[in-house]
């Protein structure tokens, strides 16, 4: 019986997009970079090697300072020694995001235990670039549009990968909720989906209240 971790790292090595993107819009594609996979495949199999099936957290796409460089969603490459031990030679920019979601990961008992119960991922699981910046999925309707049957297969393949019917999570309580609902909708991947601010957000305009985010954070997300 495949593990969890054979499961993503084979979503990984097939996860590509086709054809080019419109509106000179580019692909993040760390996975195919010989550092970045070595880095993933540690990553997966210290924290998913088994059979269980996870919740999963799904939030917009991949930034180009954290899961576009590591190809680990909000985990940038600090994190990813800091709280994960596992080395890397990537600059060590730090990301907003990335260091929200690992102060909430230390709330409820670091990445041993949260990774045994959650599974992090995102509606894009592929990041955008535009003019040098990140750029998310639904900012565009012609990207949108393009993307929406990737989108699909790919939050079928979460399913097959193990994650858990009943519920996901959304990181974003917007234009990322409101496109994940319609999808789901439609296609019926989760029973129910339950919306959090998202990170980004969280650090950006509300970092007054971090504390209380965090909180409501481990109160949705405590199993």
């Amino acid at each position: 019986m495949e593990t969890f971790a054979e499961k993503v790292l084979q979503f990984y090595k097939t996860l590509r997009i086709s054809s080019p993107l419109p509106g000179n819009v580019e692909a993040m594609l760390p996975f195919e970079d010989s550092a970045a996979w070595n880095l993933i495949v540690q990553f997966y199999t210290k924290f998913f090697n088994d059979t269980n099936e996870r919740y999963c957290i799904l939030g917009i796409n991949p930034g180009r300072f954290g899961g576009g460089v590591t190809g680990i969603p909000f985990t940038d490459p600090d994190k990813l020694v800091t709280f994960c031990e596992i080395p890397n030679n990537l600059p060590k920019k730090e990301e907003l995001s990335a260091r929200y979601i690992y102060k909430v990961i230390a709330n409820l008992g670091g990445p041993g235990n949260f990774y045994q119960h959650y599974f992090i991922s995102a509606v894009s699981p592929i990041g955008y670039i535009k003019n040098n910046k990140n750029y998310n999925y639904y900012d565009d309707k012609q990207l949108l549009t393009f993307l929406e049957p990737y989108i699909i297969k790919w939050l079928h393949e979460h399913r097959a990968m193990g994650c858990i019917q009943s519920r996901a999570f959304c990181l974003g309580t917007g234009k990322n909720y409101a496109c994940l609902t319609n999808l789901n909708s439609r296609f019926h991947f989760f029973k129910e989906i339950i919306p959090l601010e998202h990170p980004r957000f969280i650090m950006q305009y509300r970092t007054k209240h971090i504390d209380d985010y965090i909180k409501k954070y481990v109160e949705i997300l405590k199993v």
